[in-house]
């Protein structure tokens, strides 16, 4: 029940293969908002229910001295929701977010402390799985016979460290959010900045930081000694204000992708018989090849009528 209640909010993962605007309307929204989660949770609490229910009345037609008890709903819905909200809690620290008041609210929570595949906790996970298992082992061979269930004592402590974890990431996000902060860029303050996790140590984290007239990104290091130089920075200016800007940002597909996007950066291109309108979400390097990094496309004639407007997954060129 905790692990299928655990991951069936990524059941909305499927809408990926309906294409960027299906993807970016389903994913991390009503099945990860606090009324999916609830839903989920009931429904898969009543048919678990069911079945033992079931279960239990063919064991005991075979054998009506049976002492299997009955699993109760309430144990069920709890156990269930235990499982959703665990999944709804790892998200919102973690990746793009979650639309957690969806469909009521269209806006996005979460921050950015883990990465999505944190190779810390799969290894903390990992090791409070294993490790009972080996220590099993090692107390059969001598003989050792224990009374507390297996796993029990590994899984409070994985969960303790866990929360301290998440909580020490979250320290060292305000503090590479205050160093971005500090400094001028180019002669000029920072608008914005956004700090987001690297997978290799929670001390490195990759800088975001807008100005009036560029977003240059960075690379932060927060162990002691560490120099921070904010001339180190990889630039790109922003387009100057034109006719092509605006209508790009007036179309359905630049408004959608708005709301989603951490850090748009837009760019115009002139073309042999138009313009070229792009926005991208800063937040993931241009390498990035998640299906979450989304880009918008608008293509204009030379009068800007419009001949295609799109979004895209950035890893691919097809729609």
């Amino acid at each position: 029940m905790l692990v299928i209640s655990g991951v069936a909010a990524d059941l909305d993962y499927a809408s990926y293969f309906g294409g960027p605007s299906v993807f970016l309307r389903f994913h991390q929204t009503l099945l990860h908002s606090v009324l999916g989660s609830a839903t989920i949770a009931c429904v898969l609490a009543a048919a678990f229910f069911i079945v033992d229910k079931i279960r239990t009345w063919k064991l005991r037609t075979r054998n009506p001295n049976s002492p299997r008890p009955d699993l109760t709903f309430s144990l069920a819905l709890v156990v269930c929701a235990i499982g959703a909200a665990g999944h709804i809690l790892l998200d919102l620290v973690s990746g793009i977010g979650v639309r957690l008041f969806s469909p009521f609210r269209a806006g996005w929570q979460g921050w950015n402390l883990l990465t999505n595949l944190d190779p810390w906790v799969l290894a903390l996970f990992a090791a409070a799985l294993l490790l009972p298992q080996l220590f099993r082992l090692v107390s059969e061979e001598i003989g050792e016979r224990k009374k507390i269930p297996r796993g029990r004592r590994a899984a409070f402590i994985a969960l303790a460290i866990l929360v301290v974890y998440i909580g020490a990431r979250a320290n060292l996000h305000s503090k590479a959010i205050s160093l971005l902060d500090s400094r001028e860029y180019h002669g000029s303050p920072p608008v914005s900045a956004g700090a987001f996790p690297l997978a290799s140590t929670p001390f490195s984290w990759r800088g975001v930081v807008s100005t009036d007239t560029t977003v240059d990104e960075l690379q932060i290091l927060l162990l002691p000694g560490s120099e921070f130089d904010p001339d180190r920075s990889l630039t790109q200016y922003k387009p100057e204000p034109s006719a092509v800007l605006d209508a790009g940002q007036r179309t359905q597909a630049a408004k959608t992708f708005l709301a989603y996007a951490r850090i748009p950066f837009a760019s115009v291109e002139r073309l042999e018989d138009g313009y070229r309108f792009e926005l991208r979400d800063l937040r993931f390097p241009r390498s990035d090849s998640s299906p979450e990094n989304i880009i918008v496309r608008v293509d204009f004639s030379g009068s800007l009528q419009i001949r295609l407007a799109e979004l895209r997954y950035a890893s691919s060129n097809a729609p």
